[in-house]
């Protein structure tokens, strides 16, 4: 096996494992084993996005919590069809299409025809698909692309008939008309969830008009509204019954005004200056002449104060008081102007008191773009929210108003145009949501949501208060409500598939959109001679969205069995806007066809903002593009920076490309090389053994501490993970698979370097190290690979190299059950790994937790104190709260060799409880937060009384678990925090403690001449190792050492003389010499000039060389030069000729293999 290389390209790795995928048909190779395993269904739906956009972080996000589950899925014996799907009909297609043709008005769309206009929409319906399989392929997601659906599919479509005509069987259907949010930019009613999709903090104008008594035209009624557009519209005044109104005199005005009395601020706002405003102010401002309740106004009649519409039939009942309870007094002037158009209580009351009646036209003045329409000529075709300032001249110049201000609240705007929705009464049709409510909150309570708070709280909110849902669009490009009709709906027709179409009409279509079924007409049963046509509108794309779940099958036209088999869905998953969204529409249309939910299990995630926390804009190009995220740092890298983020908490994540690079540099980099340092030592080891490296399960059973921990972890990691998916919980797993993957690299690894390197307990020890290492690497890898799917199959085809089965996976043999690693050409057919119950070991954890927490005290307080790690220090002591029996036997048995080496000490001790009061002491505090309304006023004088407790009376307390004050008892487990702190006197020691205040480290800072050589030998030992790597040497490689001090200075070399024993450990016998002892013939592979203790040293690592006798001739001198130090070690005489001279050098006389050897011989250095 080629040795890795020493950085990993990760996008360009991620971009050849695509192609390898996609050579290979990888992702249907899967089905298509779990398909012949028989493996268990597990179904997943895809809410269909619009492809007439280019992906986004969010659909990235959601895409990516997808894969993870349903890769998982696969992982754990199931089989799950992943299928693409597209939106292709409604709002945001039409949208765009109107601006690109400039069409502003219905009527420009039928000039056109419908059928052109249907096919101008359908070419850009896919415009996108490619971009999205791209970027959805690269971001590493598998789903099905080619087996896709696509809401504008007659097979589609008529499963959407289908659904439709359930619900118009079971009596969930009607026609009304009613007022409802309204879309102008896009010419349609929307539903009450849609209009819940968008609202945006505007400023709007907010006048107070008076309206004249016709019995006394010098008293006024007064009204305030924050849409004067409605004032042209208006029929009524409406009052509450039983509030309190008063008729006053404004004597600035010299007007008298009628409004409620609890409101008169409005008229007076200086009323509602609580520092300024004194009741005597009152007679200044105005006289209370009369008071009422409410109902005593109701009939009275008052002058129009605009003309339009009171020539009408109706006007007779129009222009007068009505009471209702839903006028309040907490704005305005407790009086509300009615516009039964455009508002939905306007329209309730004033058909409940005969104003207006059912089925009768309206005053409308509005057309369906929002624009004012003739009958109300000096605004005609302005739209109505640029129609308010002309209004309001209208109505000062007829004296009419009383106020003018503004009002910043928030309002209700498009989710798709982005333009501000009115309220307007259209006819619609609806389905009887308030009437099966109740069965909808009941089949919620049967989900299960990640979060919950947004099932039991938002979505149960929303479900609680549904009302009926208007699911016709008076639009073009979208599937047409299938009902036929007469002209007075006195025969109405519900057709609920083709062949029902065309047994009734005589007409077989193949394809069912309004261009084309509007042409279908169905004879009268009833009046012979008659025809039945289609009624206009089309659907809500929600309502499409929402009967996904069958018409992507298309059934019950097809796959029957397969459909009824797997619903409800096992799994979905999108933000937390479709809570008003698709997942409501699934859940209701399931509802009342099935009386079940549609999905068992959602994960719900939050938004993706730009990392100023704003909306993510193209305008603004506030967010850095999906695409150069991913070439830059990776796909691995950006899915598990997302889905390691409150996001999938569904709280908002604030986009931070820095987070994306600190994933490769925190997780992925650390992995690479621990990985990459396994494929060094296992090559390293293979050629030193002469044996091939095979992974063994009873090799993995090793006593090391460190194996047996790691190996521990590996297993408790699996659990975890399996139960934390299980629950549906990403936002768990990846925390842990990150910190799993620091105590890999960080921890094991590194405590393990030598031994690893066979530097520590020779090729045995090595063999078990690396065979732990092997069987941790490949369970991670495999566990690891729904979350990161690229990485995870890298090392994967490195490791299957070594198992046994990897013979087996040529000739087709890599894509067939059973799955083996090894034998399986991909990690994402393997199962998951099972953990192993016999290999959880808690003590080994516990006491590995134990030793890391030492180990970073100990170097907080080698920080403090300004001390290298190469510099050795004396005494490392440790007190730990209330340490279990396991951890002390631990930390002073088989772990104190690391705790020694990681903080480069001579010496730790673990101090006994019986002593800990000579080196901490233990301090108690209060816990205002429990403690706070318990005690009152006596806290502070109980703060006195715990704090100046002696160190033996607070660990008394803590071991009584209770504690008396001024007759309160205090539980001292719960109300009171304790924390040790270092207390021994003497500036040579150091401590730092954890923020629990459980463990306190002590180090002994003493610097004498033995700390200090052995730092400067640290300090060389590291200048040869830069050395090695900067000349590309491998571990095995062979150097000679040597160095050479400034003109009279030897410390490096007395340092070197007292840690001979150090060197010769670490470089395999070699010792680093002084340079006047090297051959006149060697050769540096690297040289550097270095700084230790202060002083500058010159090192070179040399090619080994043979060493020879001082007073050599040039001519033996050459000839040592020319010979290879490996090839004479058993050689006690070398013998070579010059000018016929016969010259023979005897080993240990004339010649050594090397330098080291010549000095002991000789004993020309006595320290060597």
């Amino acid at each position: 096996m080629a040795s890795l290389p020493p950085a990993l390209d990760f996008p360009k790795t991620e971009e050849e494992i695509c192609a390898k995928w996609e050579e290979e048909n990888t992702f249907k190779k899967q089905d298509e084993l779990a398909l012949e395993r028989g493996d268990e269904e597990y179904t997943f739906y895809d809410g269909p996005p619009f492809a007439t956009g280019l992906p986004h972080y969010g659909h990235i996000l959601a895409g990516t919590i997808k894969d993870v589950v349903t890769r998982y899925a696969c992982q754990t014996s199931h089989r799950v069809s992943r299928r693409a799907g597209w939106d292709c009909h409604g709002l945001p297609v039409e949208y765009e299409i109107d601006q690109k043709l400039n069409i502003t008005h219905r009527d420009q769309v039928l000039a056109m025809g419908v059928d052109k206009y249907n096919e101008t929409c359908r070419g850009i319906v896919t415009r996108y698909t490619k971009e999205w399989e791209r970027t959805v392929t690269r971001l590493g997601r598998w789903i099905d692309f080619e087996n896709d659906y696509k809401t504008m599919d007659v097979t589609f479509m008529e499963s959407v008939w289908w659904v439709f005509r359930q619900l118009f069987d079971k009596g969930l259907v009607y026609q009304g008309y009613k007022v409802m949010p309204y879309s102008t930019a896009c010419g349609t009613p929307l539903s009450n969830f849609e209009a819940g999709l968008n609202y945006k903090d505007v400023r709007d104008p907010a006048v107070v008009v008076h309206f004249p008594l016709v019995e006394d035209e010098k008293v006024s009624f007064v009204a305030w509204t924050t849409t004067p557009w409605t004032l042209p519209s208006n029929i009524a005044l409406c009052v509450h019954p039983a509030l309190e109104y008063v008729k006053i005199l404004d004597k600035k005005a010299n007007r008298r005004f009628i409004l409620a009395k609890s409101r008169l601020a409005q008229l007076f706002p200086v009323m509602n200056n609580k520092k300024k405003w004194k009741p005597a102010m009152a007679d200044e401002l105005y006289d209370v002449e009369a008071t009422y309740v409410g109902q005593d106004l109701v009939g009275k009649k008052y002058q129009p104060i605009f003309p339009y519409f009171t020539e009408t039939p109706q006007s007779l009942q129009y222009f007068r008081i009505l009471s209702d309870n839903y006028v309040t007094d907490d704005a305005g002037t407790g009086i509300v102007h009615q516009a039964p158009a455009f508002g939905e209580d306007d329209y309730r009351v004033c058909l409940a008191h005969g104003v207006i009646e059912k089925g009768k036209e309206l005053p409308c003045p509005v057309d369906s773009n929002g624009n004012f329409t003739v009958e109300v000529p000096e605004v005609k075709g302005l739209h109505v929210k640029k129609a308010d300032d002309t209004l309001i001249g209208l109505l000062k110049d007829a004296g009419r108003l009383v106020q003018k201000d503004n009002l910043d609240h928030s309002y209700p705007f498009c989710w798709r145009s982005d333009t501000p929705l009115i309220y307007k009464a259209v006819p619609s049709w609806f389905v009887k949501v308030e009437e099966i409510r109740d069965k909808i909150v009941a089949n919620n309570k049967k989900t299960y949501w990640v979060p919950n708070s947004v099932k039991e709280g938002r979505f149960h909110s929303w479900l609680t208060d549904a009302r009926d849902w208007a699911v016709s669009r008076n639009r073009f490009w979208g599937t047409p409500i299938p009902i036929w009709t007469n002209e007075d709906m006195s025969e109405v027709v519900c057709i609920g598939s083709v062949d029902e179409l065309a047994e009734l009409s005589g007409v077989r279509v193949t394809d069912l959109h309004k261009d084309v079924v509007d042409n279908v007409t169905i004879p009268s049963k009833k009046n012979p001679g008659e025809v039945l046509r289609r009624v206009d509108e089309v659907f809500d794309c929600w309502f499409e969205s929402g009967s996904m779940p069958y018409a992507q099958l298309h059934y019950p036209f097809e796959n029957k069995e397969k459909f009824e088999n797997g619903f409800p869905a096992d799994f979905i998953a999108e933000g937390l806007d479709q809570t008003r969204g698709w997942f409501y529409t699934l859940m209701v249309l399931s509802t009342a066809l099935f009386d079940q939910p549609a999905f068992k299990n959602l994960i719900v995630n939050g938004l993706v903002l730009a990392a100023d926390g704003k909306k993510m804009s193209k305008r603004l190009k506030n967010y850095p593009d999906p695409n150069d995220v991913i070439n830059k740092y990776g796909a691995d890298a950006l899915r598990m920076y997302l889905i390691n983020s409150p996001v999938v908490r569904a709280e908002s994540l604030k986009f931070q490309e820095a987070g994306v690079l600190g994933v490769v540099k925190e997780v992925f980099l650390p992995l690479y090389n621990a990985f990459r340092f396994f494929i060094q030592n296992m090559e390293r080891w293979e050629a030193k053994s002469g044996c091939k490296f095979v992974p063994c399960k009873e090799k993995v059973q090793s006593s090391n501490p460190t194996d047996v921990w790691i190996s521990a972890a590996t297993q408790g990691l699996i659990k975890f993970v399996q139960e934390e998916m299980k629950a549906y919980r990403l936002y768990t797993v990846m925390p842990a698979l990150v910190s799993f993957v620091t105590q890999l690299t960080n921890w094991y690894v590194r405590l393990n370097r030598d031994r690893l390197k066979g530097l520590e307990g020779g090729e045995s020890e090595s063999e078990t190290g690396l065979q732990v290492l092997y069987d941790v690497l490949l369970d991670v890898t495999i566990l690891m690979a729904p979350f990161t799917p690229f990485i995870t199959e890298y090392f994967y085809q490195h490791l299957r190299k070594m198992q046994p089965s990897y013979a087996e996976a040529g000739s087709g043999g890599g894509s067939s059950n059973p799955v083996l690693p090894g034998k399986s050409d991909s990690v994402h057919y393997l199962t998951l790994p099972a953990y192993n119950e016999s290999r959880l070991n808690e003590y080994a954890v516990e006491a590995m937790e134990a030793l890391q927490v030492i180990v970073e005290n100990g170097r907080n307080v080698r920080e403090k104190r300004n001390i290298s790690l190469r510099t050795p220090v004396k005494c490392v002591t440790v007190v730990l709260r209330n340490p279990s029996t396991n951890v002390v036997e631990s930390i002073n048995g088989p772990l104190k060799r690391y705790i020694l080496s990681e903080l480069n000490a001579w010496d730790l001790i673990i101090v006994p409880k019986e002593e800990e009061h000579n080196w901490v002491t233990l301090a108690l505090t209060p816990n205002f937060t429990i403690l706070g309304k318990k005690l009152g006023p006596k806290m502070k004088a109980f703060k006195t009384f715990v704090t100046e407790m002696s160190h033996a009376d607070a660990v008394a307390t803590l071991e009584k678990g209770e504690l008396s004050f001024e007759g309160l008892s205090i539980d001292a487990k719960e109300e009171l925090i304790s924390k040790l702190s270092f207390s021994k006197e003497g500036n040579h020691w150091e401590s730092s403690c954890t923020q629990e205040g459980d463990v306190v480290v002590a180090v002994d800072c003493t610097q004498d001449e033995g700390i200090l050589s052995a730092g400067r030998s640290r300090e060389l030992i590291n200048a040869i190792q830069q050395l090695r790597k900067a000349a590309g040497l491998d571990l095995s490689d062979q150097v000679e050492v040597y160095f050479e001090e400034m003109p009279g200075m030897n410390a490096m070399e007395s340092a070197v003389s007292a840690n001979v024993t150090l060197f010769e450990a670490k470089f395999h016998g070699a010792v680093p010499i002084p340079k006047k002892y090297a051959p006149s013939w060697s050769v540096a592979l690297r040289s550097d000039t270095v700084e230790i203790g202060g002083a500058q040293l010159d090192v070179s690592i040399c090619r080994p060389a043979v060493a020879g006798k001082d007073g050599l001739s040039d001519e033996e001198k050459y000839f040592l030069s020319t010979l290879e130090p490996s090839r004479i070690v058993a050689k006690e005489i070398l013998s070579f000729s010059v000018d016929a001279r016969e010259i023979s050098l005897v080993q240990g006389q004339d010649f050594w293999v090397n330098t080291i050897t010549k000095l002991r011989s000789t004993k020309a250095v006595a320290w060597v």
